[in-house]
């Protein structure tokens, strides 16, 4: 077999959530650093959040809006005689 083509396991991997809740875990890291734990995810929380990163729901908004204004031009068949 191969040597070195596995990377380093730490057992006690230490993780950091953004609101300040810590636990540890194995992990190919040392320290891992997330947005969202138990603690905090609305799901298990109970609490309705809404999470909308760069204002995506505006951006969908914006794009059908502009969608529905632009007016294409019908196209004419016409037949071709035999």
């Amino acid at each position: 077999m191969k040597k070195d083509t596995h990377p380093t396991y730490f057992p006690e991997a230490k993780v950091i959530c953004a609101c300040g809740n810590s636990f540890t875990v194995g992990a190919t890291k040392s320290e891992l650093k997330v947005d969202i734990c138990a603690n905090c995810h609305p799901f298990y929380t109970g609490e309705e959040k809404l999470i909308d990163t760069a204002g995506r729901v505006e951006k969908f908004k914006n794009r059908r809006a502009a969608a529905v204004t632009e007016a294409k031009p019908k196209k004419i068949r016409v037949k071709k005689q035999q």
